[in-house]
């Protein structure tokens, strides 16, 4: 069994209002379809606890955090973020943000963690957007540099959409490097500059996005030369994902994750990986597609 560790918590599914709960099923539904095959077991989740603020506010400002914690945003702020606001969902942001941070020490060990939500790239350093309030992979890597765990930080970002907070937060840190490959079409429809950016057309199959792929990792691996690696493995390049409008397979989607988990494992570079993004009607289709990332992580990582 690979030494791999899982940031989950139930809070992460509840409490939602009605419409928003079936994108969250997958966040209960993972876990436990992951153990009953025997791809993980269960002593390998980790129940993270809420983030310190000094973490936070490495990454955001802290007027925003501020706000944030006071459920006191505008009302303009709150429709951009996209979810009626709580106590309770900002406390699911904060140990979201944890589970990645506390996953970097996990995968400078072993290799690999993995954390069931996270992937929120949506998020700036002063505002909230599209469902993500704080940005865990930005947070962690901000992380990393201040306590001189990673000199040179790269983020794969193979959710459909572009990840234009963490474009924006990392813009002039030459110590991250951004790579972005995501729907052209797509939100956000103003986007920000990666380091970066491969942005694809509608209905692109799974030869045509594996060749792009495989071409530019091994030249961001060569001229970047990371000593550790984010990786967001959404799911929303799925053919049949309603928020997508790429044309991936199930299959092009886990080869995706084998390109992406080999290229660290071979370099012997830690990687964090987090979820993002899966919006098919079909939750099934969803949990079939992020479990294949784990098995993967298995199989390269035993």
């Amino acid at each position: 069994m690979a030494m791999i560790r899982i940031a989950h918590h139930s809070i992460y599914a509840h409490p939602l209002p009605e419409g928003h709960r079936f994108p969250m099923l997958k966040y209960e539904m993972l876990p436990e379809q992951l153990v009953r095959e025997g791809t993980c077991q269960r002593e390998q989740f980790f129940a993270p606890g809420r983030i310190l603020d000094q973490h936070v506010l490495r990454t955001h400002c802290s007027e925003y955090y501020k706000k944030l914690n006071a459920v006191s945003l505008t009302k303009k702020e709150i429709r951009r973020i996209g979810f009626p606001l709580s106590q309770e969902l900002i406390e699911r942001e904060c140990i979201i943000a944890q589970g990645t941070l506390k996953g970097c020490a996990f995968a400078l060990k072993n290799g690999i963690s993995f954390n069931i939500a996270g992937g929120t790239h949506h998020a700036f350093f002063d505002r909230g957007e599209a469902f993500c309030l704080l940005n865990d992979q930005a947070i962690a890597a901000n992380y990393l540099l201040v306590t001189e765990q990673a000199k040179q930080i790269l983020i794969i970002d193979l959710d459909v959409h572009q990840g234009n907070g963490t474009a924006a937060l990392f813009r002039n840190n030459p110590k991250v490097f951004t790579f972005s490959m995501h729907g052209k079409a797509n939100y956000p429809f103003q986007k920000e500059t990666s380091d970066l950016d491969i942005a694809l057309e509608d209905n692109t199959k799974d030869n045509e996005y594996l060749d792009i792929l495989a071409l530019q990792l091994a030249h961001l691996f060569s001229t970047v030369q990371p000593d550790f690696v984010f990786y967001l493995s959404g799911v929303d390049v799925l053919k049949e994902d309603k928020l997508g409008r790429l044309a991936l397979s199930l299959e092009g989607t886990k080869k995706r994750d084998e390109m992406v988990l080999s290229s660290c494992f071979e370099r012997n570079i830690p990687v964090q990986c987090s979820m993002g993004g899966g919006y098919a009607p079909d939750v099934n289709l969803i949990i079939e597609a992020h479990a294949n990332t784990y098995r993967v992580a298995t199989e390269i990582f035993e």
